[in-house]
């Protein structure tokens, strides 16, 4: 399944293009990266160097090829491997 808009819930995440659009630290609205790692609570961005980004209350932008999508951080508040598993049993 290709990654759409509106299946990116469903997909892994790692090797995408984000960007923070919104956190309550405004050190790291900004932060513009490739994604690397995903933890429950967590991003790991690689930057300049390396951020660890809080999922809870932020707002990412995600690069798909010509697209970009704003995704809440709180959406995909779960391990990366649940959040594909739940979308492919409901697929099936």
């Amino acid at each position: 399944m290709v990654i759409k808009p509106e299946n990116i819930l469903q997909h892994e995440l790692l090797g995408l293009k984000v960007e923070v659009i919104k956190d309550n630290n405004s050190c790291n609205t900004h932060i513009k990266g490739t994604m690397i790692d995903e933890t429950i609570k967590t991003f790991l961005i690689k930057t300049n160097g390396m951020k660890r980004v809080p999922k809870k209350n932020t707002v990412f932008k995600f690069k798909l090829n010509t697209e970009a999508v704003k995704v809440e951080g709180n959406a995909l508040m779960s391990r990366p491997e649940d959040r594909i598993r739940k979308s492919k049993k409901r697929e099936w």
